[in-house]
């Protein structure tokens, strides 16, 4: 789920994109180096740094103006599906199993009416998926990856994964603080610039979890009073609105039975 350090943590992220758009490895877009980094800056370690004439940028949460902004009712919602790695291909009485036997898919076969299930575990192979369902099913053999049941007259064979399943359980409003500290006026007005016109393109934040966080101005104020110790400030203030979530695995069907009526006895009367 999202919470307050993953909020962080993107405005981070996008406030090292400005400065740095081609990469850390390369100057900053405002000539002078600069540290992005989450929670509030060590006084020694600031002052060390806009000496040598290094900027920082803070991201800090703010405490006051939070509020709830609940209002959805709570409904699942699916997230990009689960990717099946594992084939299971039926010819005649035989099922051969391809392809990738990853931890978490669920392989089956159904004899007739009779269905038998093996959840695929860390390490597996498609020879041992085979094996493992040959020991369940009576008189079943195995050759490799080929599980064989002779005598069977309906054979089906299915592999399914559990999908991933998102429910927002609550959404909140909180504002938080982009500082900069430049070792001169000039500096802090490029980093600042630079920081505010790439938020101001920037109309949903991504989240760890799938979802976004609503990103908007709300302020920025400019304090010099330490200008005698060359610290010079700027605060940029965004609210945003995110979700708190609840992710949960939710398994998959793997066979159904079905049982089909006579239409026409029950419908009969409205046929012509």
């Amino acid at each position: 789920m999202a919470d307050q350090s993953d909020i962080e943590t993107a405005l981070a992220a996008a406030a090292s994109a400005a400065l740095y758009p081609a990469g850390t490895t390369e100057p900053s877009a405002i000539g002078a180096p600069c540290r992005i980094y989450r929670g509030w800056p060590e006084a020694a370690a600031l002052d060390a740094d806009l000496a040598e004439g290094w900027v920082n940028v803070s991201v800090f949460g703010i405490d006051a103006g939070q509020r709830c902004t609940t209002r959805y009712m709570d409904e699942w919602r699916m997230l990009a599906p689960a990717v099946v790695t594992l084939t299971a291909t039926v010819a005649g009485t035989s099922v051969t199993f391809t392809g990738t036997a990853a931890a978490g898919l669920l392989a089956g076969v159904r004899v007739d009416s009779v269905s038998f299930v093996h959840p695929v575990g860390v390490g597996e192979t498609p020879d041992s998926v085979a094996a493992a369902l040959a020991q369940s099913i009576p008189g079943a053999s195995v050759a490799g990856a080929v599980l064989t049941v002779p005598g069977a007259g309906r054979l089906l064979a299915r592999v399914v994964a559990a999908q991933p399943a998102l429910l927002q359980t609550r959404r909140q409003q909180q504002s938080f603080r982009l500082t900069c500290w430049c070792p001169d006026p000039a500096t802090r007005d490029l980093a600042a610039g630079a920081i505010d016109g790439a938020m101001a393109q920037i109309r949903f934040l991504a989240l760890p979890d799938g979802t976004v966080g609503r990103l908007l101005f709300a302020g920025s104020t400019s304090i010099d009073r330490a200008q005698a110790s060359g610290m010079y400030r700027r605060d940029l203030i965004y609210s945003v609105e995110y979700p708190t979530t609840l992710i949960q695995s939710q398994p998959s069907l793997l066979f159904a039975d079905i049982t089909l009526g006579n239409a026409d006895a029950q419908f009969g009367e409205y046929l012509v």
